[in-house]
């Protein structure tokens, strides 16, 4: 009985996982390329004349499509077989740091939206490459097109500012604190199992 109840004691809890799992390495950085790619897009396209204005168009839509796609696989993964890590040990920065990660879950979903209704309700068609899917629905009123515009437009701001930040508070752990924050979104790498180590 004793020997048991001190091996009892001496185990250990299972320390967190160091990494994500590769699907949801593989969903961020694919999600991270499309959005920084569709902000590039849609702010170049106006200066040029077709026929490349028309390609930058279709190819914001087309990683548009392939976006709202993604967007919801991923959520579904992280919701179900997703690895789990803590955001960090101090409880403000695992408040800032879900904030930020949720908020921006939020924007894109709601970025996507806003460019499908923005698309179909001025009349147009949504395009995959030379695809075309025409609007489910009658085109919407000239005040309401102006006003979906202008939100999608603002909130990939909202978006890009966000990331932005994301992406330099990753940078400060690995520059600044030198921990391993950053490398547990990467594929290869040596990661401990401890934050802020």
């Amino acid at each position: 009985m004793s020997v048991m109840y001190i091996d009892h004691m001496e185990q250990k809890p299972s320390p967190s996982p160091a990494r994500y799992d590769p699907p949801t390495i593989v969903f961020h950085w694919s999600c991270a390329a499309i959005i920084v790619l569709q902000f590039a897009t849609a702010n170049i396209w106006g200066l040029f004349r077709n026929p490349l204005h028309h390609q930058l168009v279709v190819t914001h839509l087309t990683l548009g499509i392939i976006l709202s796609l993604l967007m919801p696989a991923r959520l579904l993964w992280r919701m179900s077989r997703g690895r789990h890590i803590r955001a960090a040990d101090r409880w403000l920065d695992a408040v800032l740091a879900r904030s930020v990660e949720y908020s921006l879950y939020g924007l894109v979903m709601l970025e996507i939206i806003l460019g499908y209704l923005w698309r179909w309700g001025n009349g147009q068609p949504m395009s995959f490459l030379a695809i075309q899917i025409t609007p489910p629905f009658g085109r919407f009123s000239t005040s309401t097109v102006d006003l979906l515009h202008w939100l999608h437009q603002w909130n990939g701001w909202l978006i890009i500012i966000l990331a932005t930040g994301h992406g330099l508070a990753a940078c400060f752990h690995y520059f600044i604190l030198r921990d391993d924050v950053f490398q547990r979104m990467l594929v290869k790498g040596t990661v401990s199992d401890e934050y802020g180590k």
